[in-house]
């Protein structure tokens, strides 16, 4: 194999994995707080919530765009298994951020009939939650592969591994929902967040130690990978940083700060992210197609990269002077809409 062959896709699963984990990042959020919509039922504070998120919530889209796209284009292979494996779930994650994005724009104009818009935001963002939990399950525990292409049938994917991944990524997603509304608002909301968040964070914990056994229990792949010698020492400071994380949030939120919280919940997803590329280098369609065998020919990777180098460092760009024009706390009475 020759050097262009062996380093593009590489690039490309570099670039892919990088728009996927900001999507869920910065998509998650907001996709948090929606999801704690049921729990916030007075009007005052539901605006200061969508307030808080409405300069950036359609922004953070864009890195969805750009990993399905980017799965798309450089690997083409792995995308048409990919999305006959997992066609409805993917349906319904879209769906739902259809329905939480129109909601988004309509509830303001709707008011003070915004009722079937506030559920409309909330169970969007529950069903998107899910359902890209699921599609995450679902690639996990593996895709029928036979000839190139996918074997399985339409609900491979409804089994007990990916429906808890659903699960866990809706509460995943309301912790970083409760931490962002401990930085960025103030008063009884940031302390009924504050008060949440100790109880999120304790489940998160509980859900990433239960896909810590699983995982390598059920698949041999990812018990080789994990405790095999010596990778047994090499991985060991993902779940040493996990627990550092783990205590930084704790912390913060047990002694008031604001901004620790949320960054230490960021921190605990991009361990669980990063320890479950670890599980599965090198396939992009586990357990049977790897980066290489998905890989669109080197003219196809090239010509596509141009484009990304040149709009990659403008989308982080904005995104960096977006987030850093409307920082600060958002209060009652005032906002972005």
């Amino acid at each position: 194999m020759d050097q262009i062959h062996y380093w593009l896709p590489l690039v490309w699963i570099a670039l892919i994995g990088t728009a996927v984990a900001l999507y869920v990042i910065l998509d998650g959020f907001d996709l948090g707080l929606g999801i704690l919509f049921p729990f916030t039922p007075e009007e005052k504070r539901r605006d200061v919530m969508m307030n808080s998120v409405a300069p950036f919530w359609d922004g953070n889209e864009t890195w969805l765009v750009l990993g399905g796209g980017g799965l798309f284009v450089a690997f083409p292979l792995a995308y048409s298994i990919i999305m006959p494996a997992l066609y409805l779930p993917v349906i319904l994650m879209l769906l739902g951020l259809i329905a939480r994005g129109v909601a988004f724009e309509f509830r303001w104009t709707a008011k003070p009939n915004h009722e079937l818009w506030d559920n409309a935001f909330a169970w969007g963002s529950i069903v998107a939650s899910f359902m890209q939990g699921v599609i995450l399950g679902g690639l996990l525990q593996g895709i029928n592969v036979e000839n190139g292409r996918f074997a399985g049938g339409p609900f491979d994917w409804f089994a007990p591994f990916p429906l808890f991944t659903g699960a866990s990524l809706v509460v995943g997603y309301a912790l970083l929902g409760t931490t962002w509304l401990v930085m960025k608002t103030e008063g009884e909301l940031a302390e009924n967040a504050r008060r949440w968040a100790h109880y999120l964070l304790f489940a998160v914990l509980i859900i990433m130690a239960v896909v810590s056994l699983w995982t390598p229990l059920v698949f041999e792949r990812i018990a080789d990978r994990w405790f095999s010698w010596p990778n047994l020492v090499y991985l060991s400071p993902i779940p040493l940083l996990t627990a550092v994380a783990a205590f930084a949030c704790w912390y913060g939120l047990t002694h008031g700060r604001e901004v620790m919280p949320f960054l230490s919940a960021v921190a605990l997803f991009l361990l669980g992210f990063a320890g479950l590329a670890i599980s599965n280098v090198p396939y992009l369609v586990p357990p049977s197609v790897t980066f290489w065998e998905a890989a669109a020919v080197p003219e196809s990777q090239l010509f596509m990269l141009m484009g990304v180098l040149v709009m990659l460092p403008l989308i982080l760009g904005y995104t960096v002077f977006v987030y850093w024009s409307f920082r600060g706390k958002v209060r009652e009475g005032e906002g972005y809409h």
